[in-house]
């Protein structure tokens, strides 16, 4: 599946169901660190293995939260998201080169 096509099925889930109009930066910012701790919380108090072993399914779906959070927080702005992606990793290149 291409991004563009992801995207579009992220939007449309959110419109079919009227969430756009709550979709502006703030609240979609706010949705990923929330959806984020939600997939810190699988890990806390016990080994990462553990964590792996007991809440794989649950770690699953948080990370699928905090993608579609993300994803809608760049369609909302028009971003497109394997050109921020490239640009940040060429920055990141420059500033963590393979040599370090």
């Amino acid at each position: 599946m291409e991004t563009k096509e992801l995207v579009k099925i992220i939007h449309d889930f959110a419109e079919e169901r009227d969430w756009i109009k709550y979709h502006n930066g703030k609240d979609l910012a706010i949705s990923i660190c929330l959806e984020a701790s939600e997939l810190l919380e699988n890990f806390q108090w016990i080994s990462n293995e553990e964590a792996y072993a007991k809440n794989m399914q649950n770690i699953k779906e948080e990370l699928a939260d905090v993608l579609i959070y993300c994803i809608r927080f760049a369609d909302e702005h028009g971003f497109n998201l394997e050109e921020i992606i490239l640009e940040k990793l060429k920055k990141n290149a420059i500033k963590y080169p393979v040599n370090k």
